[in-house]
């Protein structure tokens, strides 16, 4: 069993609830769900004219290989509606596997840990939540130290739930 964080992120639709989706199907797909980071508002970093995304950050247990996890997380962005058009475009949702124990893959279709991790406020701020301790097996830094030392500046503010407890089209 491996101890796995995952970013979940959102800017379409009902983003706490397209968020909400994706956990519960990590229930009915034999991930099994630790701990979950509060939800965040972040603004978009490399396409930025697209509303703002939802982002958190999820700690599971998995019983199999990353390229397997990988192929899980893939069906359940198409079973809630993702389609990739555009490069970091908007989407209904993206989940993306940032750490995996400690193991470090280099694979065409999977790179662990997230390449981009450690530039990406949206995903340090969430992770640091979970794990500020952890240590990143490439970089040999705590994500308390990445979240520190990142030159990305971007907007990362706790999300509360709107009165009336609906959320609007962003």
């Amino acid at each position: 069993m491996s101890t796995v964080y995952l970013s979940l992120g959102s800017n379409l639709g009902e983003r706490d609830r397209n968020i909400s989706r994706a956990i519960s199907s990590f229930r009915e797909r034999n991930v099994r769900v630790v701990r979950e980071s509060p939800l965040y508002e972040t603004e978009p970093v490399d396409l930025r004219e697209q509303p703002w995304f939802l982002n958190c950050v999820v700690e599971v247990e998995w019983d199999g290989e990353p390229d397997e996890l990988l192929e899980t997380l893939h069906e359940i962005e198409r079973d809630l509606g993702r389609a990739r058009r555009v490069r970091n475009g908007p989407r209904v949702i993206d989940m993306d596997i940032l750490f995996f124990g400690n193991q470090i893959i280099d694979l065409p279709q999977l790179e662990i840990p997230h390449p981009r991790l450690a530039d990406r406020r949206f995903v340090l701020v969430p992770l640091n939540d979970l794990a500020p301790g952890f240590r990143h097996p490439a970089l040999h830094t705590t994500v308390a130290e990445l979240l520190r030392q990142t030159a990305d500046r971007s907007e990362v503010r706790l999300w509360r739930r709107p009165e009336g407890g609906v959320e609007s089209e962003p």
